[in-house]
């Protein structure tokens, strides 16, 4: 089996996948943007995020099952528009983006987005727009970071955290929605050629982290204090950043 055998890989990756189904399963999937910015630390962003799509549609598989109780199907029909549209978005740009843009663009969101929440701001909403091109505005922009890198937790966040949804519903529906997204990036990957034999026998080898994440989240979901968890990794993610832009102006 053809797979990455640099050690310093793992040890990026194996807490990326880790963090990231942990995040999935129990808190709402806001972390599913450091995958990518860890993984980039030793590999290309572009492999990066063709090596964790795979890894992510298993999470969706056994996070979208385990809250499925909770789904609202109301709120995933005004989100899906949005979503295929800037993952086709995506798709169309991903030819025309160097490796070193894409890490620009990950690093600064990531910054962005754990000091926004370091600082305890809570996004108030976009009261001027109707509720429903709002939802379409942030899916579409969740759908086109999510098809560069992973990375639609942010935008799909801001549109979703001002509702006040209950806890065990925000993050049913968001796993679901991400199951959606990322089965159909699975499109544009194949067709960009990113899902070669050696990125899939990658994913393969790190398979194995995905479920154990997940269920790692669910049970957390009810235990952990989730705002020193967030604290922690938002700090971390704060790093990641800073490194990614460093590497990629240098």
């Amino acid at each position: 089996m053809m797979l990455i055998t640099d050690p310093f890989f793992y040890l990026a990756a194996i807490p990326a996948v880790l963090l990231t189904g942990i995040s999935k399963g129990g808190f709402a999937g806001g972390l599913g943007v450091l995958a990518v910015p860890l993984m980039a630390l030793a590999i290309p962003a572009p492999q990066a995020a063709s090596i964790m799509l795979p890894i992510l549609c298993l999470m969706d598989l056994v996070g979208s099952w385990s809250y499925h109780k909770h789904w609202d199907y109301s709120l995933l029909r005004r989100l899906m528009p949005g979503a295929v549209l800037g993952i086709a978005t995506g798709w169309l740009l991903f030819r025309r983006m160097d490796g070193a843009l894409l890490a620009l663009m990950i690093g600064v969101l990531a910054i962005l987005f754990a000091l926004q929440r370091l600082a305890g701001y809570q996004p108030k909403g976009a009261k001027w727009l109707p509720d429903g091109f709002s939802g379409t505005l942030w899916s579409a922009l969740s759908g086109f970071t999510s098809c560069l890198a992973h990375a639609g937790g942010p935008p799909i966040m801001v549109y979703l955290l001002p509702k006040q949804l209950d806890k065990t519903t925000l993050v049913a529906n968001l796993t679901l929605f991400f199951a959606l997204v990322n089965y159909i990036k699975l499109v544009p990957y194949a067709e960009l050629g990113l899902l070669d034999a050696r990125n899939l026998g990658t994913s393969l080898a790190l398979a194995p982290l995905a479920p154990i994440g997940v269920y790692l989240g669910i049970w957390l979901h009810k235990r952990i204090d989730e705002k020193l968890f967030y604290t922690l990794s938002y700090l971390f993610l704060l790093v990641t950043g800073a490194r990614l832009i460093w590497q990629a102006l240098t």
